[in-house]
């Protein structure tokens, strides 16, 4: 089961008031929810362009790290440089994932395309086992370990990174969708396939791109996850339903609404884990899935097909 270490070790919290602790908590709860509206933002990417949700994304997040960890140990290659390859390798995945499975099937119903990308994910898992076997692998921290005291609470160096790194993808994102031609063609690509084809659109490269930029999105988040949490083959199945939890909460398809789901849940989280039991922090998160299911399907800041951005 995964979870990131973000804050000080456990026996600090008890030489903490509850202010402070509370606090810690909420800086955990954003730090995590970071990386589940990282993870989210592949979900709306690929949703942008075909409106299927693709339940490998969590697997593009865990080659992310391994492929990382693989550079550096391998190549000898230092953090950037195996970072960037890593990004690269995902996206050439995340190409060969529509080459080879949705590709074949595009006229096939929503249903039957997520279904694929659930038996994608499974089998991306399984091989991810046989080349980096079931043990896990730690990427070094990116500006040393030591603690950032912030009133009376810690920040992990690496907290920041992952905030960081989730701004940015989000406003690229968002000016990509909204600012470029491209971007736009996705939009319209997912809204009207036909009338996009009639004024010249090439759909299938426009569902390509979307993929491959999914992938790298997926890779970045696997990247800043490795020095918190330690990478694995089986990573990305928690990973990619938080991040699901993160894109329904929000609103799949609004960028800013997955920031809001990720690290809405991220905190809910992290209160619930810290002032009641971390047995119930998973069930925490699919309870507010399903309750966003049955009350606002669309999420919290989710607009209608024709207003996506």
């Amino acid at each position: 089961m995964w979870g990131p270490d973000t804050g000080p070790p456990r026996h600090e919290y008890n030489n903490m008031t509850f202010e402070q602790q509370i606090l810690q908590y909420l800086i955990t709860g954003v730090t995590v929810g970071s990386i589940y509206a990282l993870i989210g933002m592949g979900f709306n990417i690929i949703y942008n362009a075909t409106e299927i949700i693709n339940f490998a994304q969590g697997e593009f997040v865990m080659l992310g790290g391994l492929l990382t960890v693989s550079g550096m140990q391998l190549l000898h290659l230092p953090v950037p440089f195996a970072a960037i390859l890593a990004i690269i390798g995902v996206s050439i995945v995340g190409i060969a994932l529509d080459r080879a499975a949705i590709r074949p099937l595009k006229d096939a119903s929503p249903i039957t395309l997520i279904i694929i990308t659930i038996g994608a994910s499974i089998f991306i898992r399984g091989v991810a086992s046989l080349i980096w076997g079931k043990e896990p692998y730690l990427i070094p921290a990116f500006s040393g370990e030591e603690p950032i005291p912030f009133f009376g609470a810690v920040i992990q160096p690496q907290s920041l990174w992952v905030m960081g790194v989730a701004l940015i993808v989000v406003l690229s994102l968002r000016q990509f969708f909204g600012r470029t031609l491209t971007g736009k063609a996705m939009l319209a690509t997912a809204v009207q396939p036909r009338a996009a084809k009639l004024v010249g659109i090439d759909a299938s490269y426009m569902v390509l791109l979307s993929f491959a930029l999914s992938g790298a999105v997926g890779a970045a988040a696997g990247i800043v996850i490795g020095p918190i949490s330690m990478v694995q083959y089986d990573m990305g199945v928690m990973l990619g339903l938080k991040g699901f939890c993160a894109a329904i909460i929000g609103g799949i398809g609004h960028p800013w609404g997955v920031v809001f789901g990720g690290i809405t849940l991220g905190i809910v989280e992290s209160l619930g884990a810290g002032l009641i039991s971390s047995g119930y922090k998973d069930a925490i998160a699919f309870v507010i899935l399903l309750l966003m299911l049955f009350f606002r399907p669309q999420g919290v800041l989710g607009k209608s097909k024709g207003d996506r951005v």
